[in-house]
């Protein structure tokens, strides 16, 4: 099996996480949102939400919104290995 090339984007479990789901209150148009942790820290983009999540537009329920985001190392991943645009991450201030 070929070695993966991860870099510095590999999670603790050795994979190169895609997406994750958390439960923010998203609404039709948060495509593209940034997804913060509890440090303000930016750890994904938002892209979706699942269908039972959209009766969130009237009313929050934490049981059923689930919203699907793009990992900021998947993203960081893609501008480094995969477009060769890494000189774009010196410009950036990432925390590890």
């Amino acid at each position: 099996m070929p070695k993966k090339d991860y870099g510095q984007y590999v999670a603790k479990d050795g994979k190169l996480h895609v997406c994750f789901i958390a439960s923010n209150h998203t609404t039709g148009g948060n495509s593209g949102s940034p997804v913060l942790n509890a440090k303000g820290e930016l750890i994904g983009t938002n892209f979706d939400r699942n269908w039972e999540g959209t009766m969130s537009d009237v009313m929050y329920n934490p049981n059923q919104c689930r919203n699907i985001v793009l990992d900021a190392r998947y993203t960081l991943f893609l501008i480094d290995k995969f477009a060769g645009a890494g000189y774009l991450l010196n410009e950036m201030k990432i925390v590890k």
